[in-house]
C-alpha cells in the first residue's frame, strides 16, 4: 500500500496556547504534551488509526468536551482524513462525536493553528453513566479516503482555521 499521509504533532506553543485558554498551566501542559502518540493502526487489517486521550478526561452523562489531541496530519491531495469514535465506545457507552463524523481536509494542515486536530465527543449515555477516557487510550480513529470534484469545479478559495471556517 502507497502512504498518503504523515501525523505529526503540532507545535509546543500550539498546543499551550489551547491549555491555556482551557485553564491549564505550562508545567501540566509540558508534560502533557511529551506524552502525546501519534495515531497508530492496532492490527495490520485495520482500517482506522486509533488517535489518544492527551490526559484523563471524564464526560458526565448528557455533557461534552474537546479533546486537544495535539496531532495534525499532512495528507496527499485528493485525501481526507475522517474521524469517528472507536467502535467498542460507541457502542458501549453511547459517546459520539458532536459532528457526527470529523472531516479533516489536507489544506486543513496550514491552517494558524498548524492544523491541531480537535475533536468534541458527546456522552450521551442511556445509562446516565460517566464516560471516563484514560490519559494514553484510544477514543475515535481516523480513516483516509480519496475523494473526487465535480466537472466545472473552480473554487480558489484559501482555508485558515477549522470548523466551519471554509463557510465564512
Amino acid at each position: 500500500m502507497n502512504s498518503i499521509a504523515a501525523f505529526e504533532k503540532v507545535g509546543y506553543n500550539v498546543f499551550l496556547d489551547w491549555c491555556k485558554k482551557e485553564g491549564m498551566g505550562s508545567e501540566n501542559a509540558k508534560a502533557v504534551y511529551d506524552s502525546i502518540k501519534l495515531p497508530r493502526r492496532a492490527t495490520v487489517g485495520s482500517a482506522g488509526y486509533d488517535f489518544f486521550s492527551p490526559f484523563n478526561i471524564t464526560v458526565e452523562a448528557g455533557g461534552s468536551v474537546v479533546i486537544p489531541t495535539g496531532i495534525r496530519c499532512h495528507m496527499d491531495e485528493g485525501w481526507v482524513l475522517m474521524l469517528f469514535p472507536r467502535s467498542g465506545l460507541g457502542f458501549k457507552t453511547g459517546m459520539h462525536l458532536a459532528n457526527t463524523v470529523g472531516i479533516i481536509d489536507a489544506d486543513y494542515y496550514y491552517s494558524d493553528n498548524e492544523g491541531h486536530i480537535l475533536v468534541k465527543i458527546v456522552n450521551d449515555s442511556s445509562l446516565a453513566a460517566n464516560l471516563t477516557l484514560q490519559s494514553g487510550g484510544a477514543f475515535c480513529q481516523g480513516i483516509f479516503l480519496p475523494f473526487g470534484i465535480a466537472e466545472g469545479d473552480d473554487t480558489s478559495e484559501i482555508r485558515n482555521g477549522g470548523f466551519g471556517s471554509s463557510g465564512r
